[in-house]
């Protein structure tokens, strides 16, 4: 939660996505049933965050049914999805597991412009990854 801050009303972020709690993006049926409007609560916020990071523990885990990773690998790559989503992940792991240090300072942008918060994220991301 600490990468996303707290935002109890909706908010676009970066890139253009409704947005609501620690970085909750919404879903298709989210925003067709304008859901949030009037805010959410922190409490609401934890559990978004907790759904969401549930959500793509599963589907890396998916990817990774026979667990190789190390702790700070999965950790590295649930914070990236968290914030690029699944399929942007699946796009940097076609340049092979070993790459991803190298792949992550590549996605520090919004549209074209360089975002320092996501310079910083990324390079704790590739700490995370070479912990032994």
């Amino acid at each position: 939660m600490a990468w996303e801050g707290l935002r109890t009303s909706l908010y676009n972020d970066a890139n253009g996505f409704p947005t609501i709690g620690y970085g909750h993006k919404l879903t298709p049926s989210e925003i067709a049933a304008h859901a949030y409007r009037n805010g959410i609560t922190t409490g609401q916020a934890v559990i978004l965050f907790d759904e969401d990071i549930a959500s793509f523990d599963a589907q890396i885990n998916s990817l990774f049914v026979d667990g190789h990773l190390t702790q700070g690998q999965f950790d590295a790559l649930v914070s990236f999805c968290y914030n690029e989503g699944f399929g942007r992940l699946r796009t940097m792991l076609s340049h092979g597991l070993a790459n991803v240090p190298n792949e992550l300072p590549h996605w520090v942008y919004a549209g074209t412009v360089k975002l320092f918060g996501l310079v910083r994220r990324r390079a704790v991301e590739a700490q995370w990854w070479n912990q032994v």
